[in-house]
């Protein structure tokens, strides 16, 4: 299954320039879970985040990355389907509404 994952930095005030230091070192050492497949992994240019398109049959691996950095950033994770797919089950309910 897909999943977009999104992130953002907590805000650490005067202690921030040593928050980035740390989650950067952390993130230096981190490897991704073997049962997770990443299409796409960006950062925001604004430097408070970024986004991944991640597949998995193993959705606790998602996790993993939360527990880890969760003392720097904010996630969220939000299962995805194919927008052709999505459009499908959208047709799917008209079509339902509209038989009763």
């Amino acid at each position: 299954m897909k999943f977009v994952t999104t992130w953002t930095a907590r805000t650490h005030g005067a202690a921030s320039e040593e928050a980035v230091k740390r989650s950067l070192e952390l993130f230096g050492k981190w490897s991704p879970p073997d049962d997770v497949t990443f299409h796409q992994f960006v950062g925001r240019l604004d430097g408070t985040g970024g986004f991944a398109v991640l597949e998995t049959d193993n959705p606790s691996s998602l996790g993993e990355a939360s527990a880890k950095f969760g003392p720097y950033f904010e996630f969220h994770i939000y299962p995805v389907v194919d927008i052709g797919d999505q459009a499908a089950l959208g047709s799917d309910g008209v079509e339902w509404r509209a038989s009763i």
